[in-house]
């Protein structure tokens, strides 16, 4: 049974590590605030892009872009999975790489190559132990420019697909619900695949300087770079709930640990008590 000593500093070590689980949960609290809102303000520019390119795509004679098609479905496939570069925040990086290693083995029993992508230290890390080598590694995206670093990953990821690296590139990444719930999601990236005209729409083109291509190269690439963008801030701020949650809860588990230690330290203390006065009384008795 451990002394008096040992239970006071495990409850002086306890009582430290709330403390900072407490200011981290703080931190993360105040970080997802801000992320929250700037994934609010980048969502419907996002989905109104997303109109824009699918409406011009419908519209005008593009069958022959480079980036437009159903891709090569038993060529390679890209996979570029979205993380985060610090840890403390629950199953939320774990759960991208389980759901990563899960695509990664369904598409190698398929007979196909698998081209892995990580953005994000944490996540790079366990995918790099559990499957192997991968393609390519982005570390602090977040702390840079988010909408630069978002281009330089999608250009690459168009050059790899224009050039017949792969065949189809997914995206994997915790979709933001709210502070204690965030979905792990695949989004197709390329082939861009323009949904079909609902019948009965009126169909009406527009009018294109200096050409319809070139017009919608620039929209399709502006797409894809705000689209990453967007991912980019979806698993920012999950990260940031997941983070806060993990934290709170290990708050909480640190105070019902300070409780049950000095309730341990009380009883110590009795014991130790009742058996100094049974000492006491005995040797007067002896006397």
């Amino acid at each position: 049974m451990p002394n008096l000593q040992d239970i006071k500093r495990r409850i002086n070590s306890v009582k430290s590590t709330q403390k900072i689980t407490k200011a981290m949960k703080m931190v993360a609290a105040a970080k997802l605030r801000r992320a929250q809102e700037s994934i609010i303000k980048a969502r419907p520019y996002a989905h109104r892009m997303r109109d824009l390119v699918n409406n011009l795509a419908t519209r005008a004679e593009l069958d022959l872009h480079p980036l437009l098609g159903k891709g090569d479905e038993q060529g390679p496939v890209g996979l570029l999975i979205v993380t985060g570069d610090r840890g403390l925040c629950g199953a939320f990086n774990s759960n991208i790489v389980q759901r990563a290693l899960l695509a990664a083995n369904t598409e190698k029993e398929a007979g196909r190559e698998v081209q892995l992508t990580m953005v994000g230290r944490k996540g790079a890390e366990l995918l790099a132990r559990r499957y192997g080598s991968l393609h390519a590694t982005y570390d602090g995206v977040m702390d840079r420019s988010p909408f630069e670093e978002a281009g330089q990953i999608v250009s690459e990821m168009a050059r790899g697909f224009t050039v017949g690296e792969v065949g189809e590139v997914f995206c994997i990444y915790n979709e933001f619900k709210s502070a204690i719930s965030q979905t792990v999601t695949v989004e197709r990236l390329l082939p861009f695949e323009p949904e079909p005209i609902k019948e009965g729409t009126a169909v009406i083109d527009y009018l294109y300087e200096p050409s319809s291509t070139a017009v919608f190269d620039t929209l399709l690439t502006r797409h894809l770079q705000i689209q990453m963008h967007r991912i980019l801030f979806e698993s920012a701020a999950s990260e940031h709930g997941a983070r806060m949650t993990a934290m709170d809860s290990a708050t909480t588990n640190a105070g019902e640990m300070i409780d049950r230690l000095t309730l341990q330290y009380n009883r110590a203390r009795q014991d130790a008590i009742t058996t100094q006065l049974i000492e006491v009384v005995s040797g007067s008795e002896a006397l």
